[in-house]
């Protein structure tokens, strides 16, 4: 029974690979069997086996002593035998009464072992191979192990890699297998063409799809490996960046990579054909079901009459009106949008058709290839679940909401055939990517006047989006320079209580060493605190948040501050010793951005109102927004167009005034070109001046973004030119040597230099003030981190 035991378990654990290779040897021995068509043996001899039982062998031939058999029986022995895996060669004959069953054993695996290997490390070669100690070796694995390390290689960008499988004899029928691997060097892009684009250049497009031509810094971002999925997701970008354009025909013909094995390069090639623009005629509504009046569904639509074609505005469109008609009870309506072209004036009239949907319900939800994410973190981003009504609609945002988690290279939702007429199953299919990040930046500020200081700053961070496959997020970041140092810690669960409301927490420390006009150093800050906050989202582009901040601050003397004239508005600031902070916030967030990294189109606006005095020491109230707005401005040269305007205001309550540490400052996101807290109220101090901050700010700015000319668009360099204008004014300390409380507007001009690093995005800027006050401390150049919302 024990023998019989370990046969079944070395069965169970042989790949189907092995199954398949030794079909065909299973078909010459069957030519070698010479049975009588009707026979009976007195006894079944076993011989060739070393470490198979002889008793496990005859089980599993199946033909018993005296009973009768045929050739088929022996037929379906032979192949019972090859199908354990265990053995290399089988044949059965007769010799007199006796069934001669000789067999000869597979080696078994002692050691897998990877030799030459650098860039893939053992451990994740031994996953991808099937060999494996302890198990049957053939000479079929090892030929389909040495294609999936081949394979490994190509994923990370070495087509060239070479493997070699060999294997060492042992005692006891056992062996080493031994993978000689060379490396070789990295398969590069070398060109990335397209065939038939007329209205667009290749410049733009490449900037659409994934893959990129290769660079002398691809090594670190990794955009530069071919890959099949990845061709094929590059075409899928190409037609929803065309479909969202006008252009309804596009079609992508073919696409194609040739390796040019003298320089080991690829040239992709991407053959297309882009057809007519059109735009949108007439849009309507009609339904077939009884009591849905179309007229009330009017407000869904966001497909308009005049504007281009857009086929995500008809994926809204659709989504909206499926939800709305579903509220009313109507769990199976079908929206069906229906298109009829006038090629002569190139508009699509559309025509949303509600009708009853066959009823169909959701047996199963089944999730494949994901083996880091848990399965509940795809899931619970379907609004149906097992037993529902099946709803295409909800199943193609369920897919959008996984595409915007950023978790996934792929994700493809299909449906299979239930087990009753009325079921069908979903099969999601994921393939996951890499959610660790690691950023660093470094900044410089220097100003034109005596009165500003500079200095570099260098900034790093640690984020993982997706922590231990749950769907988390966290991050670690770091920050100092000849003033300052920072440290924070964030951390947010995306579904708390299993319920779509973001809970997290952020903790903080940061310290500050403060000058005054003159580069003197008369105070330094301290200041710890936390904040506990919960997102909900309203729409899927607005989301409401709340939140509970406290902070700890302690004020100290600096080091210049004894033989120094400082104002009397930071010296009682100074003498209030630590300061605390108990506030709650409410924030609205609007968001349509296309892209979070490289915006090019849509708004992100936030609305924030915070109230101190639930326990601490301050008691004020301050209303902050911002809000940017893109927009293309000319697709074909890739030139983008960035409004943005803000304002904030702070009163207290209570007996005691605002201090000046609670007021806004002035930094390079209200106006560039003048130092941080370089504009605004002033109190002046023997011969210098100490800023105080404001109580009202406004700001505006409009900004131009292209892509910089003969540098490759795989680099990730754009530059930008701006024009800023604010104002900083207000505040409640009154004194005879208080100045620059009025509203004067300030403005400033500048270009910039905008990289997507692989450290990070990263900005650097050049703003020369145009209209400014004596008072106002410039700075003309700023290095630091890119987008910001």
């Amino acid at each position: 029974m024990k023998a019989a035991s370990r046969l079944m378990c070395a069965v169970s654990a042989v790949a189907l690979t092995a199954g398949l290779a030794v079909s065909g040897a299973i078909a010459v021995q069957l030519a070698s069997v010479s049975v009588a068509e009707a026979a009976t043996v007195s006894r079944i001899e076993v011989r060739g086996n070393r470490r198979v039982d002889a008793d496990t062998i005859r089980s599993q031939v199946g033909i018993s002593p005296g009973q009768s058999f045929s050739n088929a029986d022996v037929n379906e022995a032979v192949k019972r035998l090859f199908g354990t895996g265990l053995f290399a060669d089988v044949s059965i004959t007769q010799s007199g009464n006796t069934l001669v069953v000789t067999v000869d054993e597979y080696a078994i695996v002692n050691q897998v072992l990877f030799q030459g290997n650098k860039k893939i490390k053992d451990a994740n070669l031994a996953r991808a191979v099937q060999l494996e100690p302890r198990k049957a070796f053939s000479n079929q694995l090892l030929q389909a192990d040495e294609e999936a390390i081949r394979a490994a290689y190509q994923r990370i960008g070495r087509d060239a890699a070479t493997v070699t499988g060999r294997i060492q004899e042992l005692s006891d029928g056992r062996v080493n297998v031994v993978f000689d691997i060379q490396e070789g060097d990295r398969t590069k892009i070398g060109s990335i063409e397209f065939i038939g684009n007329e209205a667009f250049g290749d410049r733009r497009l490449r900037d659409v799809i994934s893959t990129k031509q290769s660079n002398f810094l691809s090594f670190l971002m990794r955009n530069d490996i071919y890959d099949d999925n990845r061709l094929r997701a590059d075409e899928e970008a190409l037609r929803r960046f065309y479909y969202n354009r006008g252009f309804a025909d596009f079609r992508v013909i073919s696409s194609s990579a040739d390796l040019n094995e003298a320089d080991n390069k690829y040239t992709v090639r991407f053959t297309i054909e882009e057809g007519e623009r059109y735009r949108f005629s007439d849009v309507s509504v009609d339904s077939t079901i009884e009591g849905i009046d179309a007229t009330t569904l009017q407000g869904r639509i966001e497909t308009r009459s005049g504007d281009l074609y857009s086929a995500e505005d008809i994926e809204d469109t659709i989504i909206g009106l499926t939800e709305e008609v579903a509220g009313r009870g109507y769990a199976f309506a079908q929206v069906t949008p229906r298109g009829s072209r006038d090629f002569e004036n190139r508009t699509i009239s559309v025509v949303y058709s509600i009708d009853e949907g066959p009823r169909a319900y959701i047996e199963r939800i089944e999730i494949r290839g994901n083996d880091r994410t848990r399965d509940y973190v795809i899931r619970r981003e379907f609004d149906v679940s097992e037993g529902d009504a099946f709803n295409q609609v909800l199943i193609q945002r369920a897919k959008r909401r996984l595409d915007n988690l950023n978790f996934f290279q792929t994700v493809n939702i299909t449906t299979v055939p239930g087990s009753q007429p009325d079921q069908v199953v979903l099969v999601v299919d994921v393939v996951e990517k890499s959610t660790g990040e690691f950023s660093i930046g470094a900044g410089y500020a220097t100003g034109a006047s005596s009165s500003s200081n500079g200095g570099f700053s260098v900034e790093g961070s640690v984020t993982e989006r997706n922590f231990l496959g749950r769907g988390q997020f966290i991050r670690v970041a770091a920050a100092g320079g000849k003033d300052s140092r920072d440290y924070t810690f964030s951390f947010t669960e995306p579904y708390f209580l299993g319920r779509r409301i973001a809970a997290g927490f952020d903790i903080f420390r940061n310290t500050r060493s403060v000058d005054n006009s003159d580069g003197k150093n008369i105070y330094d800050r301290e200041a710890t605190g936390a904040t506990v906050r919960f997102g909900l989202p309203i729409t899927e582009a607005l989301t409401a948040q709340l939140a509970y901040n406290y902070s700890q601050e302690e004020y100290t003397k600096g080091s210049d501050f004894a033989g120094t004239t400082v104002s009397t508005a930071i010296q009682q600031a100074i003498g209030q010793g630590t300061w605390k902070k108990s506030s709650v916030s409410g924030s609205l967030i609007y968001n349509t951005i296309d892209d979070m990294k490289l915006p090019r189109e849509g708004i992100y606006a936030n609305f924030t109102t915070e109230v101190a005095g639930l326990g601490g020491d301050a008691k004020w109230v301050k209303l902050t927004a911002r809000a940017n707005y893109y927009q293309m401005i000319s697709e074909e040269i890739d030139l983008v167009g960035l409004v943005t305007v803000g304002g904030g205001h702070i009163v207290g309550f209570g007996d005691d005034p605002l201090r000046v540490f609670d007021q806004f400052n002035s930094n390079d996101r209200m106006i560039r070109g003048f130092k941080y807290n370089g504009i605004g109220p002033y109190e002046t101090a023997g011969s210098s001046r100490d800023y105080l901050g404001g109580t009202t700010y406004f700001h505006a700015s409009a900004e131009a973004q292209f892509p910089m000319p003969i540098i490759p668009e795989s680099f990730g360099m754009r530059g930008a030119f701006f024009a800023d204008a604010a104002t900083l004014y207000g505040s409640d300390y009154t004194s005879p040597n208080v100045g620059g409380t009025d509203m004067e507007w300030r403005a400033s001009v500048g270009a910039s230099l905008i990289w997507a690093s692989p450290f990070g995005p990263l900005r650097v800027d050049y703003a020369h003030p145009v209209v400014k006050e004596d008072t106002d401390r410039v700075q003309h150049w700023n290095f630091g981190i890119s987008t910001r919302f």
